[in-house]
C-alpha cells in the first residue's frame, strides 16, 4: 500500500506511526505500574500472623535465657580452668620442692626434721585439695553449661516446629493472596484487551487510528508481558490451561475468520467485473497489483505478461485501452498513463 501513497503522505504516516508508538509506551509505562502496585492492595503476611505467638514468645524466652546460661557458664568455665592450671602449678612446684627436700633428709639422716617433714606434708596436702576444688568447679560449670546448650535444643526444637506449623499457614494464605492479586490483574486487562479488540475490529482505520493502535499495543503488552508472568504455577497446570483456553479462542476466531473471508470472496468473485472493480478501494487494488496478486481474488498473477488481461482465477478484468490513445493501461489506473485521459470515460476493452 505504500507505493499508492504520495510522498508527503508517506512521512505523514510514518510520524502517525511514531505517535503510535509513543502513545503506547506512556499507556504501557503507567500500566506497568498500576500493576506492579496491585499487591500493595493486600495485607503481607508474615510468619508472625500465623505462629502461636505465646508458645512462641515462650520458646524464644527460653532459647534466650539458655543461650545467656550457656555464656556465663563458658566464662566461669574459663575462669575454673585458669585456677585449676595455677593450682595444678603450685602443687607441682611445692612437689618438687618436697621432694628435694626429702632426699636431703634422707642424706643427712636429722630426726629433728621431722616436725618440718610434717609442715611440708600438710601444705602438699592443701594444695592438692585446691586442685580438687578447681576440678570440682570446672565439672560443675560444665554440667551447667551442658545443661544451658541441652535447654537451648529443646526450645530451639519447640519453636522449629512452630514455625514449620506457621510456614503451612503463610504459604496457604500467600497462595490465595496471589489468585487475588491475580484476579486484580486479569480484572484489569481483560476489559483493556476487549476495549482492543473492538477498536481494531472497528476503529483501526479511522481518522484517530495513531491513538487506535497505541492502545491495541498497550493492551497486548499489558496481557501477554504484565499478566502472564503472574499466572500462578501449580505445577504449571493453570499456565498450561490458560495456553490451551488462549490458543482453543484465537484459533476458533481465526478459523471463523478464514471461513468469513472465504465466503465473502466467493460472492464477490460471482459480482459483474464493473462492479467487483467499483467496490475495490483504490488503494488496496494497487498495492495489491504491487504485490503481483489479482486486486479480486488475491491469488498471484503474472502482470508482466503482456497477453493477461483478466485473472485467470476469478475473471476480474485487469488491463484495458484507453478510448482516446488505445493504450494498454490498467483497469484499475483513475488516469491513463500515457495521455491523462480521466479512467471514468468508457474504455475499449481489450480485445476491440
Amino acid at each position: 500500500m505504500s507505493k499508492a501513497l504520495r510522498l508527503s503522505e508517506k512521512w505523514f504516516h510514518r510520524g502517525l506511526w511514531l505517535v503510535a508508538f509513543i502513545f503506547a509506551g506512556f499507556l504501557i509505562g503507567l500500566g506497568g505500574s498500576v500493576v506492579g502496585d496491585l499487591p500493595q492492595v493486600e495485607h503481607q503476611f508474615t510468619l508472625e500472623d500465623f505462629i502461636d505467638k505465646p508458645a512462641a514468645t515462650e520458646a524464644r524466652a527460653a532459647v534466650k535465657a539458655g543461650q545467656l546460661a550457656e555464656r556465663d557458664a563458658d566464662t566461669a568455665l574459663e575462669q575454673a580452668s585458669l585456677k585449676l592450671q595455677v593450682a595444678q602449678s603450685n602443687g607441682a612446684a611445692a612437689r618438687e620442692t618436697f621432694d628435694n627436700w626429702l632426699a636431703t633428709r634422707h642424706a643427712t639422716g636429722r630426726s629433728d626434721q621431722d616436725p618440718e617433714l610434717l609442715s611440708r606434708t600438710k601444705a602438699l596436702d592443701q594444695l592438692k585439695a585446691a586442685e580438687r576444688s578447681a576440678q570440682t568447679l570446672i565439672d560443675q560449670q560444665e554440667q551447667i553449661a551442658l545443661d544451658a546448650r541441652q535447654s537451648v535444643q529443646a526450645a530451639q526444637t519447640r519453636l522449629t516446629a512452630l514455625e514449620e506449623s506457621a510456614q503451612t499457614g503463610l504459604d496457604q494464605a500467600q497462595r490465595k493472596q496471589e489468585l487475588r492479586v491475580f484476579g486484580y490483574r486479569l480484572a484489569l486487562t481483560l476489559p483493556l484487551l476487549a476495549i482492543a479488540g473492538w477498536l481494531f475490529v472497528k476503529q483501526r482505520k479511522s481518522t484517530y487510528w495513531p491513538f487506535v493502535w497505541g492502545f491495541i499495543y498497550f493492551a497486548l503488552f499489558a496481557f501477554f508481558v504484565e499478566l502472564v508472568p503472574y499466572l500462578p504455577s501449580y505445577g504449571g497446570y493453570v499456565r498450561y490451561v490458560v495456553g490451551i483456553v488462549l490458543t482453543v479462542l484465537v484459533g476458533r476466531q481465526a478459523i471463523v475468520g478464514l471461513n468469513r473471508y472465504l465466503e465473502k470472496q466467493k460472492l464477490a468473485e460471482a459480482l459483474p467485473d464493473a462492479q467487483r472493480r467499483e467496490e475495490l478501494s483504490y488503494d488496496v487494488a494497487l498495492a495489491r497489483l504491487a504485490k503481483s496478486v489479482c486486486p479480486g481474488c488475491e491469488r498471484p498473477v503474472d502482470l508482466k505478461n503482456d497477453s493477461i488481461d483478466f485473472c485467470p482465477h476469478c475473471g476480474i478484468g485487469l488491463f484495458d485501452h484507453c478510448a482516446p490513445c488505445h493504450t494498454r493501461k490498467s483497469a484499475f489506473a483513475k488516469f491513463c498513463h500515457a495521455c491523462g485521459t480521466s479512467a471514468s470515460r468508457p474504455a475499449e476493452s481489450v480485445g476491440t
